[in-house]
């Protein structure tokens, strides 16, 4: 299915309203971009990437990246059938295999992605944000705050 392998921890930064939602039932929304729906995650901790994407006050951890993914895919699967999925790193400064979702400029390399993105496979299909639940994260995934670096 694909030849790359995931991330062992992927993170979202947000705030804790919207990531405690994610932790408890799995809900997430996909975003409209470059003609993709998508779901973006950092690859890193940073205190940094608090300020970058603010008001963020949490960071979603997600321990077991390929449960994660596979139950993210199987979702948006139901929910858009006729969307084709796939997730992988994005790239800085130059044009990524993946394609214009997965490309984006130097200056942003801070954040060293890791995108879910998903296309439709008719023409006409809109792009309206979808929100998807997955089911609770909590046997493999945490909340942290800006000041809790992991061990």
């Amino acid at each position: 299915m694909h030849d790359y392998k995931r991330p062992p921890t992927l993170h979202r930064y947000g705030q804790r309203s919207e990531l405690e939602l994610a932790l408890t039932l799995g809900q997430f929304r996909l975003m409209p971009s470059a003609n993709c729906l998508t779901l973006s995650f950092s690859q890193a901790w940073d205190k940094k990437l608090f300020d970058l994407f603010a008001p963020a006050d949490c960071c979603l951890i997600i321990h077991n990246t390929e449960e994660f993914g596979e139950r993210l895919h199987r979702a948006v699967q139901r929910a858009l059938p006729s969307w084709a999925g796939i997730d992988g790193v994005v790239e800085y400064g130059a044009r990524a295999a993946l394609g214009t979702a997965f490309t984006k400029s130097r200056q942003e390399a801070a954040e060293r992605e890791w995108l879910f993105a998903w296309r439709s496979m008719q023409s006409q299909a809109s792009l309206n944000p979808v929100v998807v639940n997955i089911g609770s994260l909590e046997t493999f995934a945490e909340l942290r705050d800006r000041d809790t670096y992991p061990a």
